[in-house]
Parts: structure tokens; C-alpha cells; sequence
């Protein structure tokens, strides 16, 4: 289990990020690294897929501890001047679904940095949030 989660941060850690959003792009990066204290620091490794031009869809593992269950959040983000919406879900349950904004800053080349407040409608909680990654 270790090394398959190794192997997924490492290459969370080499690929997601910014600019024009096209049909076809991959996305790999980090889900949120601040919504959590510094106790309970982890990476969420976010899978995505443009589908059709400015319009990406993903998924994102998460598990906070080993006694936690693995989750499986699924996401969109449609693009819009520099911009992008955002909605996810825990699984297919709309129970914790999330909306935010968010603007994806271009670091190095394909580097990026994602931030967004995202607002979680089954805990009505507004939260900032911030990922990262590679985008090819």
C-alpha cells in the first residue's frame, strides 16, 4: 500500500496545470493541501481529462489516516477568462456536494498552483483551498 501511494504522489508531483484548457489535456496533481491541520498533513492525488475544450473533468483519492475508508471525490472545472467554476461530490452522493471559484496560476511552463473557495452545501462551510501540479 505504501509504495502505490509513493507511486501516486510521485506522480502527482510531475503533472496538472494553467492556461487555455483543451479538449484532450491530462491533469495530475494535488486535490487540497491546506484544508487540513499540520497534525493531519496529506496530499490528495486529483486525476483530470479535458473533454471538450475548457471543460475538464477528475477525480481525487482521499483518505486521512489508516483507520479512515478510501474515498473518491469526483470533480468538474469549465474555464472561463482566465477563470474556473468548480463542483465536486464524494462519490456520486450530492449529501457533501461542493461549488467554488477558483484561477489556476501558471508557475513554470506547465507547473501550477490552483486556489479556490469552495463552498460545501451539506456542512455549509466556505473554505480556501489550494493545489498544485502538472498539466500535459
Amino acid at each position: 500500500m505504501k509504495n502505490l501511494i509513493l507511486t501516486t504522489v510521485m506522480l502527482v508531483c510531475g503533472i496538472f496545470a494553467a492556461n487555455a484548457q483543451e479538449k484532450g489535456d491530462w491533469y495530475v496533481g494535488t486535490g487540497d493541501i491546506s484544508n487540513v491541520g499540520w497534525t493531519d498533513w496529506a496530499l490528495s492525488p486529483t486525476v483530470g481529462y479535458g473533454v471538450m475544450d475548457e471543460l475538464m473533468i477528475g477525480a481525487s483519492i482521499m483518505q486521512a489516516d489508516a483507520d479512515d475508508d478510501l474515498s473518491i471525490n469526483i470533480h468538474a472545472r469549465y474555464f472561463f477568462k482566465g477563470y474556473f467554476a468548480y463542483l465536486e461530490t464524494e462519490g456520486l452522493s450530492t449529501d457533501n456536494l461542493g461549488l467554488g471559484l477558483g484561477k489556476m496560476f501558471t508557475i513554470h511552463e506547465k507547473v501550477f498552483v490552483d486556489p479556490k473557495v469552495v463552498y460545501n452545501i451539506g456542512t455549509e462551510t466556505t473554505n480556501l483551498t489550494l493545489g498544485f501540479g502538472l498539466k500535459f
